[in-house]
């Protein structure tokens, strides 16, 4: 057995139980603001919060982003995210399926969000370490068949990998294995950071590889830099610095916001924790926003209904920004004015 499982199981346990959000910098959505539009010429019944992604159609543009999988108690908590996914219709990321790949012990971690999420998209996922080293695509293929997915992951974390303790910071070869992958697989490959922000230039070179879909997992919600700090117990010394180490969402945002191809798609994560921050993603040019740990405290805090609850709170938050914005769909909002706030 590897040391895998228990790997993940610290993680979440972290995530839960410490302070691991960044310590001095936001993801710099409060530094934005729409237009309030007093003559919206709306009823709030005649707004469609839905939209499409991979092909399905959702009620609203978020997804639950890959958390965990691949030891214990993963079975348990990803079959209620997707059974809650299933019941609002949005999709819901798989997290690291490394393990999947190591042993069988496992599997039905990962398996149990399309038994629990028939209809809606499943990401598979899987780490940019691991894609640099394959030598084809067979590996990839099976993570995507496990699940029955509509698209894979590739989580690039240079940061966390520098700094966790038992972490492979070998990242030679990571934009061929993109390039193999994209040839090759069936379904649509999405590039995502996991909370240090992707860059324009990094994004143009995925997209030269032919990724079409990133995830900028932007700096200000989760630092897993500070995850693995935590973590660490060799006494090494480590810079403060590295736990707010990071391009912040709303800087990644802006940086792709224009003259960016056309077939390039922009998933926003990385700190949302309600639905105008997801407003303010679609207005800076996301597709859709993605978040992780505000779900997971959510169900561990209050079960299933709670979930439910902050899913159906930030739906309707959204709904409540489009009908102050005199947005009748997504594609409207997309379009309505948000300005940098200057000082006064």
């Amino acid at each position: 057995m590897s040391d895998t499982p228990s790997r993940k199981k610290a993680h979440v346990d972290l995530c839960l139980g410490e302070q691991v959000s960044f310590r001095e910098k936001s993801n710099g959505l409060e530094g934005w603001e729409f237009a309030h539009n007093a003559l919206p010429e709306l009823n709030t019944e005649d707004i469609d919060t839905s939209c499409t992604f991979l092909g399905a159609r959702i009620s609203f543009p978020l997804m639950i982003t890959g958390m965990t999988g691949g030891y214990q108690d993963a079975e348990r908590i990803n079959g209620a995210l997707a059974e809650a996914c299933q019941d609002l219709r949005i999709p819901i990321g798989a997290g690291s399926m490394r393990q999947a790949l190591e042993n069988e012990t496992f599997h039905e971690s990962y398996r149990v969000l399309r038994r629990n999420g028939p209809d809606i998209p499943i990401l598979a996922n899987i780490g940019a370490v691991e894609v640099a080293a394959m030598r084809d695509v067979r590996p990839a293929a099976w993570l995507v068949d496990l699940i029955e997915a509509d698209a894979l992951v590739v989580h690039t974390n240079p940061l966390q990998e520098f700094l966790q303790p038992e972490g492979e910071p070998r990242f030679r070869g990571v934009l061929n294995g993109l390039e193999m992958l994209v040839r090759e697989l069936d379904v649509p490959v999405i590039l995502k950071e996991v909370g240090a922000g992707i860059s324009r230039e990094a994004t143009m070179r995925a997209y030269d590889a032919g990724v079409q879909w990133i995830d900028i997992s932007g700096a200000g919600g989760t630092s897993w830099a500070g995850v693995e700090m935590l973590r660490r117990s060799d006494g090494c010394e480590v810079s403060p610095a590295f736990w707010d180490w990071g391009i912040s969402t709303a800087s990644a945002l802006e940086e792709l916001r224009f003259n960016r191809p056309t077939d390039l798609h922009v998933i926003a994560s990385g700190g949302i924790s309600d639905g105008v921050m997801i407003a303010k993603c679609l207005a800076l040019g996301a597709e859709l926003a993605g978040a992780a740990r505000p779900m997971l405290t959510a169900f561990f805090d209050g079960g299933t209904d709670a979930l439910r609850n902050r899913l159906c709170g930030w739906k309707r938050d959204l709904l409540g920004v489009m009908f102050l914005t005199g947005a009748a769909d997504i594609d409207a909002l997309r379009c309505k004015p948000i300005d940098m706030i200057r000082a006064h």
